[in-house]
């Protein structure tokens, strides 16, 4: 069973950053969701007015999106197509929606560099991408603390060539500069505490999960604690 409240507090940080730019644009916006899978994401928006399109390559998971927005009366303003990065332009149109959601998609990419670059296309000037990737200093604290010592002096020593699929702060900057948005991104962490609080403490202590919400959001803004993050999220716009 899917721990709703727990699911909310690791994504407190993303979703505080995103409802803060919708709100900005003074009505309703659209959105695209690349890899947005059953609509996690997609769901929360459409409740809340926007037009929001779920792009993602698996068909299994755009039917059990379009039944989600059936039974939450939302299909009007959510729907899904298949498709990837790569489909886009194509799906959406250059320069066509507000607001582009890249979650947990870079990691599965051959070529992170030209996904972006596909994803900012179809941005309007101005039009913000928010960013979410695995952070690699955290699966070398993940390592440790499990007692996977080896592990994670591996990682340590190797850092891409050991874990290809995760990125540091210089290394997402780095594509962020090449992919056409404006300069100085908004970055922060996300789970910063939610994947090292043990279960049991926050399933047990009452309050705890109210409690860890809180400190995930205060935590998200401060550099120094940005190194134990599990996913680093930038909200960046298109210039």
């Amino acid at each position: 069973m899917v721990d709703h409240r727990r699911s909310a507090v690791r994504t407190a940080a993303v979703w505080a950053v995103v409802e803060a730019e919708l709100g900005q644009l003074g009505g309703l916006g659209r959105v695209v969701d690349l890899g947005g899978g059953t609509g996690g994401f997609a769901v929360r928006l459409a409740g809340l007015g926007h037009q929001v399109t779920v792009v993602d390559p698996s068909p299994d998971a755009l039917a059990a999106l379009d039944r989600r927005a059936a039974e939450s009366g939302l299909a009007g303003r959510m729907r899904g197509v298949q498709g990837d990065a790569s489909d886009l332009v194509r799906l959406v149109g250059e320069q066509a929606v507000d607001l582009v959601l890249c979650h947990g998609v870079l990691e599965v990419v051959d070529d992170p560099a030209d996904t972006l670059a596909a994803t900012v296309r179809v941005l309007q000037r101005g039009g913000a991408l928010s960013l979410l990737v695995a952070h690699r200093p955290a699966a070398v604290l993940a390592r440790a603390l499990a007692g996977r010592l080896d592990e994670a002096r591996t990682l340590l020593r190797e850092g891409a060539r050991a874990v290809p699929r995760r990125f540091t702060e210089p290394e997402v900057r780095a594509l962020l500069a090449g992919a056409g948005v404006a300069d100085s991104p908004y970055l922060h962490g996300v789970r910063v505490f939610a994947d090292l609080v043990p279960g049991v403490v926050v399933d047990s202590e009452p309050g705890a999960v109210e409690l860890l919400h809180e400190l995930e959001l205060l935590a998200s803004d401060r550099p120094e604690l940005r190194t134990m993050a599990s996913q680093l999220h930038v909200l960046a716009r298109r210039r």
